[in-house]
């Protein structure tokens, strides 16, 4: 039984991801009490026990358990990272086929404890995924959040922030779409230091667009760099899910760029897509509609076009 005023995260899932969102959600003293779950029982006990051991060196103290499925009954978020993983030459569309229907069960099993809080997601395909866990949970599309872009767009503004020598919290700029081949940069709003990219480049010969244009191929691309080179990526998408994690339980009304259901917003329906959206306690309370430049929304659209061909494939609604 949950304590009266406790933040609970139920985590299913303890691979590479999973298991680095808890090691960063201990470390950032964000929640108050944390089950992982997972078939591979040996693999969660075994986390448990090593998070555990480092509790006397966390910021707060948090309970940490194995636990299962009945678990999630008093959970305030529940975090989605089990499935089948990305291989080297795979895209994360190619995944589809092997984590529906693992997602499919998951969702029932939280959903038959009586669950009745905001799931994230960050199996991939992430945008594939957070709409079946919409459709399959039955809950208010504002409480299904995927991760979305929020990876590809901290990897933006690190990178730029390298180019043009400022820190990266000085750099404001979006990846939206598909969290994936099909995504986009929002040159159009990029600025730094409130000054836009744009006229930044006009105005000294030192930068150069195609500098940029390789700084986006990076971006788009640094998943299959890092996973030929390690064989998966984890620690930065652990640490935008604990962002989320910490808009939602701290109630901070963020906006991040994450996955989320458009309903008329960028002239498209009854899709999850990275976009930028206010977050807080109740999940997305906001999709942020950015005004897209002509090239921009043509990109975006024909991203929104792959999920869907996708989706429709699942989904009878899908249009």
């Amino acid at each position: 039984m949950k304590q009266q005023g406790m933040n609970r995260v139920a985590l299913i899932g303890t691979g590479f991801v999973g298991a680095s969102y808890a090691f960063a959600l201990m470390n950032q003293g964000i929640a108050d009490e944390l089950v992982l779950i997972d078939v591979n029982k040996n693999k969660a006990e075994g986390d448990v026990m090593d998070l555990n051991h480092g509790k006397v060196f966390a910021p707060k103290p948090m309970n940490i358990w194995f636990g299962d499925y009945q678990d999630c009954q008093d959970a305030d978020l529940v975090v989605i990272c089990a499935g089948a993983n990305q291989k080297p030459g795979e895209t994360r569309l190619d995944l589809v086929d092997k984590n529906i229907n693992i997602f499919k069960t998951i969702v029932d099993s939280v959903m038959k404890s009586g669950f009745d809080g905001v799931f994230l997601v960050a199996t991939n395909p992430v945008d594939i995924l957070t709409y079946a866990t919409w459709k399959f949970s039955g809950l208010p599309k504002e409480r299904v959040i995927g991760s979305g872009t929020i990876l590809d767009t901290a990897r933006f503004r690190f990178l730029l922030s390298e180019y043009f020598q400022v820190a990266p919290t000085n750099v404001h700029a979006y990846i939206i779409g598909e969290h994936g081949d099909t995504e986009l940069p929002v040159w159009s709003h990029a600025e730094i230091g409130s000054i836009p990219v744009e006229q930044i480049l006009m105005q000294n010969d030192n930068y150069r667009k195609e500098d940029l244009d390789n700084i986006f191929v990076n971006v788009r691309d640094a998943a299959y760099q890092i996973i030929e080179k390690k064989g998966a990526t984890y620690y930065g998408i652990a640490m935008g899910l604990v962002r989320i994690t910490r808009a939602i339980l701290h109630n901070e009304n963020a906006i991040l760029t994450v996955s989320a259901h458009l309903d008329g917003q960028y002239g498209e329906r009854n899709v999850y897509i990275g976009v930028p959206a206010i977050i807080n306690r109740n999940g997305i309370r906001e999709v942020m509609e950015l005004t897209l430049n002509e090239t921009e929304q043509q990109q975006f659209h024909h991203s929104v076009t792959v999920l869907k061909d996708i989706l429709s494939r699942y989904f009878d609604d899908v249009k």
